[in-house]
């Protein structure tokens, strides 16, 4: 690890802890020639390919996620700790379901239920833009059927969860 100071190579770690709002390894070090002190995070290489509607293939990344997520909930009772918090879920649930490969229909599903148990307007937010409505018609039958069908997949996710996420990060 290279020092940002002194461009130096060689360096101690003095503290190592889980960030685990992140997924990753926090390590305090220090540059073994100029002294000064620096932080490095250490983030597990989570290797998802995410299947895009034109057929293309890319990468997983958390921070679209949360982009995603932040605009969707912009303006509501959703602060952005809580974002980051849902985004460190969904990311832990596909890591732990050892998921090589999902679609970007999947993953709106996912997004969907958990934000429908949270907060409606973050909700209807987010389905405008994955479900891509071509009027009107669309989004009123969409309000219409949110409390009553369940056409989002088959993740069975309870707002519990959800509240022990966020309690888990500190950030309730």
């Amino acid at each position: 690890m290279r020092c940002p100071f002194c461009n130096h190579e060689e360096s101690k770690v003095t503290d190592s802890r889980n960030a685990t709002e992140t997924n990753a390894v926090r390590r305090r070090r220090e540059c073994l020639k100029c002294l000064k002190r620096f932080t490095t995070f250490e983030t597990i290489d989570l290797t998802i390919q995410v299947h895009k509607r034109d057929g293309r293939y890319e990468d997983f990344i958390q921070d679209k996620l949360i982009k995603g997520l932040d605009s969707a909930c912009r303006h509501t009772r959703i602060s952005h700790e809580q974002v980051r918090a849902l985004a460190y879920k969904i990311t832990s649930d596909l890591m732990e379901r050892q998921v090589k490969e999902i679609s970007t229909k999947e993953i709106g599903a996912i997004i969907m239920r958990h934000l429908q148990g949270l907060d409606m307007i973050a909700y209807i937010r987010f389905a405008c833009v994955y479900r891509r409505f071509k009027d009107v018609d669309e989004l009123r039958d969409a309000l219409e059927t949110v409390s009553g069908k369940d056409d989002l997949g088959p993740y069975e996710i309870d707002n519990k969860e959800i509240q022990h996420a966020f309690k888990q990060t500190g950030h309730c």
